[in-house]
């Protein structure tokens, strides 16, 4: 490691000051976190009142796993090795009394209760809700709803809301469902519904209920510049009146363009001509009326009528010009006018769809993950509870670290800055040393779907300095720092360095560099080679144009650009290993392991290259989401479980015999199936069950399990065919180890659908089927 390097996360690790690391990616930041913990337990800061939020349970688990091997580690070596240790940690030679602090440390920590809170904020934020659920006003048996339960809650919302609207012609919310449903299509309703919920927070801060409507309708009003009373349709007619426009002027351009050789000007009088001669029509008239002034785009048209006559005609050309401009600020009131009618209305359905979804949590004693921030953040904030509160945690919180807080949406800095508020203020400011620390990297912001907004990374950040300071005794005593991290470990100077070029660009560093500061990346690993390649762009196979007198039935096989793209990738890799590349970093030659790639999306490309890898015999550990229903494996114990539902179902029992359970080969199924007549596939294998040892163990086993099927439970059902039938094997045998994984999350599945709902197969399938199960993966961690 280089000096710089060493100094910047020395800096960043110093438990003395406060600390707001901006760490781009491969700069050290997890160990920057773990020196830190060390840091502040090394200086007699007890486990319990170290605070850790971390972003994923993978990360909380990396965390704790390297903060308690380093300390076993302190418990065990040499003095000498010890020394050098904390040395390089803490930048002082320890002395004795310090190296044997640092030894007992293991054992302190163990001998916490609960051990050191090192959590996601969502976990932190339930177990405090369990401690204090009266005076966070919620059900003390209250359970987490994992997403798919809270999907299928708020559905049944939705369909509470829909009804009433529907049943309740006439009233507020069936008015506000009339609007919404103008420009909202069917398949786009639930998302919208979907979304409003992740806004609740500013839903409540605003204010929908129905005391306060009136208030925000008012502000509504005032914010789109929109009188009161005023309607869509008031405003077209109002804009239609002979007194709303210069007609006769009209009418003479009219005339004017009419004349006009040029087409264009004869299309715009034709228009106009139209609009001026139909009073009664002319409010439905108004989109095609406008289009004689405005462009697609909504601006008014650059040349209204051509040079000639508009030199013949300048008072034409004016009329003309000042009619384009009213009629864009027509447009622009119309379009505002919609806008607070159909937000009203959104506003209306909300505040319905909002209050039916807490009831039916309330009534199952349930919480989803929003709620858990939400209901912490409310406690927190409540006069006279939060201190007290603070104080039950273990005595209170001295050090609070966050990690990617890039990703922190404002409600959970609202429960960061609510736990750190007694740190500067009044007696908090004076009991001790205590710090805040964050890292993050805007550039590394991903989850702005869960609302996380990268530039409140900066504004916390300025937060937390003006509240240190204020807090600084004496006032030039201000703890506080702001350290880069921009010294990679992970890249060589190549790849950095393009890096660098492209976002060197405006056009793309507009979305990452939110402050303006331009983009550098420092290299650790100087003198290492690498290297960038740049593919060309690749096209779909050239299709050869068959002669229109011949029949189509050649297939021809045209590859898609991104099948081709696989096979080009996996050719690549293939070549890597075949000839013995180098891992010169590693001092061996290159594995499978060591190649690791990243795609914008995950899309169908993801399932071509796995395809293509295995295809050359390539080892793959597969994508990193999992879609349980799309899995081969699934849909094989989905197709069992329908038939033992409808055994008079040919097609299903056909894909069930012939899949990996069975392995019924391609003729002997032929035979089976072919010539039976009007007898269904399963009267037909039971009948000739006997000619064929294979026919006669599916038929066995398929009356055994039709059998079951009625008073087994999902799991149960699924458990045996797996277990003790030895179904996991069969499919192992066929599919490979690959398979493993859908079968186990099968499984889980299956038991967590029988703690929320009435067991039976008939629900389960229809419940995985329809839920759009994806499983998160974490492949190597290494």
């Amino acid at each position: 490691m280089t000096a710089e390097a060493a100094r910047r996360q020395r800096a960043a690790a110093d438990g003395r000051f406060s600390v707001w690391v901006a760490a781009s990616a491969g700069t050290g930041k997890t160990k920057v976190l773990t020196d830190r913990v060390l840091n502040l337990l090394l200086h007699g800061n007890a486990p319990g009142r170290i605070l850790c939020l971390t972003f994923t349970k993978a990360a909380a688990a990396e965390m704790a796993i390297r903060i308690n091997a380093h300390l076993a580690e302190w418990a065990t070596i040499s003095e000498a090795a010890l020394i050098e240790d904390v040395e390089e940690l803490t930048g002082a030679m320890p002395d004795e009394v310090l190296l044997q602090h640092a030894r007992r440390l293991f054992a302190r920590v163990l001998e916490t209760p609960g051990g050191m809170k090192i959590l996601t904020i969502h976990a932190f934020c339930q177990s405090l809700l369990r401690r204090f659920p009266i005076e966070a006003g919620i059900a003390p048996h209250f359970e987490v709803m994992d997403e798919r339960s809270a999907a299928e809650l708020l559905a049944e919302a939705r369909e509470a809301v829909l009804a009433a609207a529907r049943d309740e012609a006439g009233t507020v919310l069936a008015d506000a469902l009339g609007e919404m449903t103008r420009y909202v299509p069917e398949e786009g309703f639930a998302e919208l519904l979907g979304t409003l919920t992740l806004e609740r927070s500013r839903f409540a801060q605003v204010g929908l209920d129905g005391a306060r409507f009136p208030v925000f309708l008012e502000r509504l009003h005032a914010a789109l510049g929109v009188p009161r009373g005023a309607t869509v349709e008031t405003i077209i007619n109002a804009a239609s009146s002979e007194e709303a426009f210069d007609a006769p002027g009209l009418h003479e351009a009219a005339s004017v363009l009419l004349a006009s050789r040029a087409p264009t000007d004869r299309e715009r009088g034709a228009c106009i001509k139209a609009w001026l001669d139909a009073p009664a029509k002319r409010a439905a008239m108004i989109a095609d009326y406008a289009s004689a002034f405005i462009t697609g785009k909504g601006t008014v048209t650059t040349r209204l009528i051509t040079k000639s006559e508009a030199a013949a005609a300048p008072q034409v050309a004016a009329v003309l010009l000042a009619e384009a401009r009213r009629v864009e600020s027509v447009l622009a009131a119309r379009n505002a006018c919609a806008l607070l009618h159909a937000s009203a209305a959104m506003a209306r359905i909300a505040d319905a769809l909002l209050g039916a979804y807490a009831e039916k949590k309330a009534l199952h004693a349930a919480l989803d993950y929003d709620d858990l921030i939400l209901k912490t953040r409310d406690l927190l904030g409540r006069s006279g509870v939060a201190a007290w509160v603070l104080f039950k945690l273990d005595g209170g919180l001295d050090h609070i670290l966050v990690d990617e807080a890039q990703d922190t949406n404002p409600e959970q800095w609202e429960v960061v800055a609510a736990l750190a508020e007694e740190f500067f203020s009044g007696r908090g400011a004076r009991a001790g040393h205590r710090t805040i620390f964050a890292v993050g990297d805007a550039k590394q912001s991903i989850y702005s779907f869960q609302r996380a907004d990268p530039r409140a990374f900066m504004r916390m950040r300025e937060h937390f300095a003006a509240r240190v300071a204020a807090a600084a005794d004496p006032p030039v005593d201000i703890r506080w720092r702001t350290v880069d991290l921009d010294i990679s470990f992970r890249s060589t100077a190549t790849v950095l360095r393009a890096v660098d070029a492209v976002f060197a660009r405006p056009e793309a560093s507009a979305g990452v560099a939110f402050d303006g500061t331009p983009i550098r990346h420092a290299e650790q690993r100087r003198g290492h080679a690498g290297r960038v390649e740049l593919w060309p762009p690749v096209t779909p196979d050239a299709e050869e144009d068959s002669p229109a007198w011949q029949p189509p039935v050649v297939q021809q096989r045209v590859r898609r650009p991104e099948a081709r793209l696989a096979e080009a990738m996996a050719a690549q890799i293939h070549h890597w290993l075949d000839t013995g590349e180098r891992l010169e970093a590693r001092g061996r030659r290159l594995r499978a392991g060591d190649v690791m790639v990243l795609v914008r999306r995950r899309g169908s490309f993801v399932p071509t290259l796995i395809r293509a890898l295995k295809q050359r015999d390539i080892p793959v550990a597969g994508a990193d989401r999992m879609r349980l229903a799309e899995q081969l494996v699934v849909e094989d114990l989905v197709a069992l479980g329908h038939f033992l539902l409808l055994p008079e179902d040919d097609l299903t029992l056909a894909s069930v015999l012939k899949g990996p359970l069975f392995g019924i080969d391609e003729e002997t199924l032929f035979t089976l199936a072919h010539g039976r007549g009007e007898r269904r596939l399963w009267a037909e294998l039971r009948r000739r069950a006997t000619e064929d040892l294979a026919l006669h163990r599916a038929a066995a086993e398929l009356q055994s399990l039709l059998a079951r099927v009625d008073f087994a439970a999902p799991y149960e059902l699924f458990a045996d065919i797996l277990a003790a039938r030895g179904g996991r094997r069969a499919i192992l045998a066929r599919l490979g180890p690959d398979s493993s994984d859908p079968l186990d999350e099968f499984l889980a599945l299956a038991l967590a659908y029988e703690r929320t709902h009435t067991p039976s197969l008939e629900g389960f399938l229809h419940w995985l089927q329809t839920g759009d199960t994806e499983i998160k993966r974490d492949l190597d961690q290494g």
